[in-house]
């Protein structure tokens, strides 16, 4: 499947503007209102391409009325031909052609240059917001992309056959830090493939080796911490000839929302209990039959709750 594309068509192409600083919520409109490629709209990560209203993660993807209504707004039709871009190098461009992809439209395509690099191999800029006539689109929702937790949790227990691909650090995907969510670690089972790895010099490079982590036939169903930067890498696969994909939107922040959900981490070590407190903590766990890394969890836990008293 081509997915990222090179040009500066203006005629042939709808183009929209996905701009976004993550920490700086209005900067991605305050440059599209300041200059942007000719025509384009703007879409807005946690305006347009997230429902944060939901508790299914932390960008949690938009409802199928939102969608819809956000592409008639748009005056969007699924016969358009659209190039989605970003700062270049970032997830956003992503994120809107996979909600592109769900909603029906084969002729979506993600920019392999930024705006900076689009402006200076002459693209034309304006700051002018185009007018826009409220399209009749209707949606064929494609299903067989979308991941949510049921489905993540039937691969864990082999009622679906996929490999689940964590497109987060390396840090985080084994646990070691969470700069962001409450719980660190994986969901069990998870590949690693660094989405960041994807990028060169601000970049997108098309022609990265999967192999080491799933090959083009084989079912995979990427995450990442909110979904968000997990759509470059599902990007990337399909570009590379994967064609059997979905996207868990939730991603690990939805994950962890069930307590029930159990989590996997790198440990060099087992629990230490260097106390009377602890070895008594640490005993009364494993009499109660738990073991591995629900060991560790709740013994970290029942640790946390002692040392705050």
């Amino acid at each position: 499947m081509k997915v990222f594309i090179e040009t500066l068509d203006m005629e042939t192409y709808r183009w929209i503007d996905a701009r976004y600083e993550l920490g700086k919520p209005d900067e991605g409109k305050t440059l599209y209102e300041q200059e942007h490629i000719k025509g384009a709209i703007y879409w807005d990560l946690e305006k347009d391409l997230s429902d944060m209203a939901s508790d299914a993660g932390r960008h949690p993807m938009p409802s199928n009325n939102q969608l819809v209504e956000l592409i008639r707004s748009s005056g969007l039709s699924v016969a358009d031909k659209i190039v989605v871009y970003d700062q270049g190098g970032a997830p956003y461009a992503a994120r809107a052609w996979w909600l592109l992809k769900y909603c029906g439209f084969d002729n979506v395509y993600i920019s392999k240059a930024g705006f900076s690099e689009l402006k200076g191999k002459g693209a034309e800029v304006t700051d002018e917001v185009p007018e826009v006539t409220v399209s009749d689109f209707e949606p064929d929702f494609d299903s067989s992309i979308y991941a949510d937790r049921q489905y993540v949790k039937n691969i864990i227990k082999g009622d679906e056959l996929g490999i689940l691909l964590d497109a987060r650090a390396p840090e985080r995907f084994a646990g070691i830090e969470e700069p962001i969510d409450r719980v660190a670690g994986r969901i069990p089972g998870a590949h690693n493939f660094d989405w960041s790895q994807l990028v060169q010099n601000g970049k997108f490079v098309t022609d990265t080796d999967f192999s080491a982590v799933a090959q083009p036939h084989e079912p995979v169903v990427v995450y990442c911490g909110s979904g968000v930067t997990a759509a470059p890498l599902y990007a990337m696969l399909a570009e590379t000839g994967h064609e059997s994909l979905r996207l868990y939107t939730g991603g690990f922040s939805d994950w962890i929302s069930d307590a029930e959900n159990e989590v996997e981490i790198d440990r060099q070590q087992q629990p230490e209990a260097n106390d009377e407190d602890s070895r008594a903590i640490l005993a009364k766990l494993i009499e109660e039959g738990y073991s591995g890394e629900m060991l560790m969890k709740k013994y970290e836990y029942e640790k946390s709750l002692l040392q705050d008293k």
